[in-house]
């Protein structure tokens, strides 16, 4: 009998949602949430650098063109241009791929926005493992990066609930945030849960007796499937999801973190600087002597091909889940 094969992927799967197939998705929530608040607040403007159709910027581009402003391939500029519209009481969301942002603009994030502690919102697409396209595109090491900027809000949405809701909070904000954008049709996951977005807070999904998982971003979709396959082995998972990564809910995660389970930390992005360091330092500071198992990308520049068979390769696949920590608890 011979051995059935995976269909081959396309190169169109390099650029393929993460969503899985017969999901329930919707279309560009950022886009659709950032056009609505604008709506209702006259002071909301949206910027991009020729990226506007890449990171849903475009529906705000078509509901408000008058407060749309096209800055082209010239990521300081557009930073420094949401500088001074924030100094004259615009709040202005501008949008360009994680890379470009990090890797090309921090030092006019850092002084022109940062340091004046200045609303703007620097909403990044591509994050993490996202795209197939190499390291060029592949911000593994965005948080990392961030992180560092003092009063720099960091937010890793989960699906377009968390989207939707946290875009009118971080507008409300009073410093400069970075969204790790998910675009185009993005999973709906988080209605299911009784949950709500709250800037600065990790919510726990679900309770489970075995192991606890705190996730951000979509890996706590990736947590969330991981948990139903480990039922099937008689093992109980709790999910924690923290989509604020920056300011941390140490309270909620350590609470949850400090109980004889193993703990398990998910995210999509390198395992240098992200939320596994997070959960650890935090441990370290309150004296809580816990092993915590990292479930992130690698320290290392990742490969290029198409998704399904990077998110396998680099360990954030529900199945590779699963099977390290069925290899954890022994």
């Amino acid at each position: 009998m011979s051995t059935p094969t995976k269909p081959k992927l396309k190169t169109s799967a390099m650029i393929a949602s993460f969503a899985d197939p017969g999901q329930k998705t919707a279309p560009a929530p950022f886009g659709h949430a950032l056009a609505a608040l604008a709506e209702s607040d006259p002071r909301i403007v949206g910027l991009s650098a020729d990226l506007a159709k890449y990171t849903d910027m475009h529906i705000f581009r078509d509901a408000h063109p008058e407060r749309f402003f096209q800055m082209g391939m010239a990521e300081q500029l557009l930073f420094g241009a949401a500088a001074g519209m924030a100094e004259v009481g615009l709040i202005p969301f501008a949008s360009t791929y994680s890379v470009f942002a990090t890797r090309r603009a921090y030092d006019f994030i850092a002084l022109d926005i940062a340091e004046p502690g200045l609303n703007v919102n620097i909403v990044g697409g591509l994050p993490g493992l996202t795209t197939g396209y190499g390291p060029s595109h592949q911000a593994t090491e965005d948080v990392a990066i961030f992180r560092g900027i003092p009063g720099l809000t960091i937010v890793d949405p989960c699906d377009s609930v968390d989207l939707e809701q946290a875009v009118p909070q971080l507008a409300a904000a009073p410093g400069p945030t970075y969204l790790r954008l998910l675009r185009g049709n993005v999973p709906t996951v988080l209605d299911e849960y009784d949950y709500t977005f709250e800037l600065g807070k990790a919510k726990v999904l679900r309770p489970g007796a075995d192991v606890v998982f705190v996730s951000s971003g979509l890996m706590t979709m990736r947590a969330l499937q991981a948990a139903e396959a480990l039922a099937a082995h008689k093992v109980d998972v709790a999910v924690v999801h923290s989509p604020t990564l920056k300011p941390f809910d140490e309270e909620t995660v350590i609470r949850e973190i400090d109980t004889p389970r193993l703990a398990v930390t998910l995210e999509n992005h390198t395992v240098v600087g992200g939320l596994f360091e997070t959960v650890a330092s935090s441990l370290v500071r309150r004296g809580v002597a816990r092993k915590v198992v990292p479930v992130a990308l690698p320290d290392e520049f990742l490969d290029a091909g198409a998704l399904p068979t990077l998110h396998e390769r680099y360990g954030l696949a529900v199945a590779t889940i699963v099977a390290r920590v069925l290899r954890e608890l022994g």
